[in-house]
């Protein structure tokens, strides 16, 4: 049997989509499991899969895996359940599995690295003193802005742990090129295993709900994860420290949404925050990093 699973979305849920490749091999074991996603080099040496494609290069999908053989197709979006959808504190591994009529049993996402990667990455990285790999802020080129108050966190809290930490670590700071450059920090702009292999090296790891915080439960690093909009129950893991934000101190604005109430990225014109200090309680943070 031929079974091809889809996965639409960002890299953070490519990484996440690691685990259910798991739980399909559990259902079907002798099934030949071929993965259609734009981040192919996640499932690099996974051995749960058979082939994996990118999504813009599925030409001939059918006439090869499809036509005249016994074939499943898993390409539901989980984002479109109704628990994801009323906000359920349900994990979205588990909705995954529910819409694709699966069982889950807390498969957890994992990333194969190899050794020659990690002996050509490591010199990189390597210093005199720890790192601190930070990823305080999120989402795709081209936004347009480069802070979405819905999950990043604010640059003046920012720079705060920076100040803290930045004569006792090497701050190393995973992100776009073209979001902001704090000071006393290098910056990581390398391929997402390049990216593994760094907060494998690290000694603390602040981050957000973006891929780097799936790529650290893939490889059982325990992090902090600062969490605005988005729920640590649906999107996190128990293996991290997750920080909630403070309370809104505005009424935040509903009106222009359609199935969820904030989206993934905003810009500061609809914050729900008298001040950017009022988002997250930076002696927090520090407590979980320390």
């Amino acid at each position: 049997m031929n079974i091809i699973f889809q996965i639409d979305g960002g890299l953070g849920k490519s990484i996440m989509a690691t685990a259910m490749v798991k739980v399909i091999k559990k259902r079907y074991k002798n099934a030949n499991l071929i993965v259609i996603t734009s981040y192919t080099d996640v499932f690099l040496n996974n051995p749960y899969i058979h082939e994996v494609h990118r999504t813009d290069q599925i030409n001939g999908l059918y006439l090869k895996h499809i036509k005249d053989q016994n074939c499943k197709v898993f390409a539901s979006e989980p984002y479109k359940d109704t628990d994801f959808i009323t906000e359920k504190p349900i994990n979205l591994l588990k909705t995954w599995c529910k819409v694709l009529g699966l069982r889950y049993n807390n498969e957890q996402p994992q990333i194969y690295l190899t050794q020659p990667e990690i002996e050509y990455f490591t010199p990189y990285y390597t210093n005199d003193k720890p790192i601190l790999a930070i990823q305080p802020h999120g989402g795709p080129e081209g936004m347009g802005y480069q802070y979405s108050w819905t999950r990043d966190i604010p640059s003046p809290t920012v720079k705060q742990i920076i100040e803290h930490y930045k004569e006792s670590h090497l701050i190393i700071h995973i992100k776009r090129q073209d979001q902001i450059v704090y000071e006393n920090t290098l910056q990581a702009l390398d391929g997402f295993r390049s990216i593994a292999i760094l907060l494998q090296m690290s000694d603390k790891r602040l981050l957000i709900d973006s891929f780097s915080q799936h790529m650290a439960a893939a490889l059982n690093l325990k992090s902090t994860v600062c969490w605005v909009t988005t729920k640590p129950e649906i999107f996190g893991y128990k293996i991290h420290d997750n920080i909630l934000a403070e309370p809104f101190t505005k009424e935040p604005d509903h009106t222009s949404k359609i199935y969820n109430p904030f989206a993934l990225s905003e810009n500061i014109h609809s914050i729900p925050y008298n001040n950017l200090n009022e988002v997250f309680d930076t002696n927090k943070i520090i407590s979980s990093l320390n």
